[in-house]
C-alpha cells in the first residue's frame, strides 16, 4: 500500500455505500448513515445532486460492470452476519483493515457488552478518528483503535498490546482486504485467528478467483480491475480456486465453512426492484468457524 494513498480505496468503498444509503428504504441493499461523512466534499456535493450521481454511476457501471451491486450486497451480507454473531454472545470484534467501516457505531449491541478492535493503516485511521471526534464529541469507549505497520509489526503483537482477549468468542471481519497481499500474508493472519480466539469464535472475508490475478478472466470488470489496482501501487495477488474455499479453509483450522459466490447474493439481496441489477461473478463471500481443539 502506498502511505500517502492509504484511504483512497475505502473512500470509494464510502462514497458507493453512501450513494447506496441515499436510495429510498424500498430499494437500497445496504443502509449506512454515516458513509456519507467520510467522503470528500467535492465528491459530497456530487452526491447531492441526483442528475450528476445519477451519470457517474452509470459511467462506473459501464468500466466496472456488477461492482457497485456486489459492494452494496458485500455490505449487507456482512451486516446480516455480524448481526446473528451478536445475537449469539460473540464478545468480541476485530475489524481488520477497517478504513471507514461504520459498524461498530451503527450496531447499537455493540456499546453494552461487545469490544471492537479496529486494526488499520495510522494514515487511514488518524483520519477516522479525527472525523468520529467531530461527529460525536468524543471517540466511543466500546472501540479500540490498533494502528499497525505491517513491515515491521505483527497482528498478532498489535492486538495482544491492545486488550485483545484471546479466549473470548470473537468475530473477525476482514473485508476488501485478501487479494492484495501475499498468499503467505493471508496464511500468518489466519492462522493468528485459528491459533489465538477463543471457542466458536468466526472469521468472515471476501476473496477473488486466481483468473482475476493473473489477468486470464473472460470477465471486463476483472481485467480493468487488474490493470487499476496495478496502476495505483497496489497490485492483485491472491486469489482461490472456484470450488475449492472449504478445502482451503479446512486445511488452515476452519469447519462449518458457508461460501456466497455471486449467485447467492444476487438470490438473496437483488430482489425486488433491484432484481434485474448485474453482480459481477468475481468475487464471493465467505464465513467460517474456528475449528474447536
Amino acid at each position: 500500500m502506498k502511505e500517502h494513498n492509504s484511504s483512497t480505496t475505502a473512500r470509494v468503498v464510502a462514497f458507493y455505500r453512501a450513494v447506496e444509503s441515499n436510495k429510498p428504504e424500498n430499494e437500497r441493499i445496504c443502509y449506512d448513515p454515516y458513509a456519507h461523512h467520510f467522503i470528500s466534499p467535492k465528491i459530497s456535493a456530487l452526491k447531492k445532486k441526483w442528475l450528476l450521481t445519477s451519470v457517474n454511476m452509470r459511467i462506473y457501471e459501464w468500466i466496472f460492470p456488477g461492482v457497485y451491486a456486489y459492494f452494496a450486497a458485500r455490505t449487507r451480507y456482512i451486516d446480516d452476519y455480524l448481526q446473528w454473531c451478536l445475537d449469539h454472545d460473540y464478545q468480541q470484534v476485530v475489524i481488520l483493515g477497517a478504513g471507514f467501516d461504520s459498524r461498530a457505531y451503527r450496531f447499537n449491541q455493540f456499546k453494552d457488552r461487545v469490544k471492537v478492535f479496529e486494526v488499520d493503516h495510522p494514515a487511514t485511521q488518524g483520519e477516522k478518528k479525527a472525523k468520529l471526534a467531530e461527529l460525536f464529541g468524543a471517540l466511543p469507549e466500546h472501540v479500540v483503535y490498533v494502528p499497525i505497520d505491517f513491515h515491521t509489526q505483527t497482528l498478532s503483537q498489535r492486538l495482544l498490546e491492545s486488550g485483545y482477549n484471546q479466549k473470548s468468542k470473537t468475530l473477525f471481519i476482514w473485508e476488501g482486504v485478501t487479494f492484495y497481499l501475499t498468499a503467505d500474508a493471508v496464511d500468518e493472519t489466519l492462522a493468528f485467528v485459528a491459533k489465538h480466539s477463543g471457542s466458536q469464535s468466526s472469521l468472515l472475508f471476501d476473496y477473488t478467483y486466481p483468473d482475476a490475478i493473473t489477468g486470464t478472466s473472460p470477465l471486463k470488470e476483472a481485467r480493468i480491475w487488474r490493470k487499476f489496482a496495478k496502476k495505483k501501487g497496489e497490485p492483485l495477488l491472491f486469489g482461490i480456486q472456484k470450488d475449492m474455499i472449504e478445502q482451503y479453509l479446512a486445511k488452515r483450522g476452519f469447519t462449518q465453512v458457508a461460501n456466497a459466490p455471486h449467485e447467492i447474493l444476487h438470490q438473496r439481496y437483488l430482489i425486488g426492484i433491484n432484481q434485474k441489477r448485474y453482480i459481477t461473478p468475481m468475487l464471493a463471500v465467505v464465513h467460517a468457524t474456528v475449528k474447536p481443539d
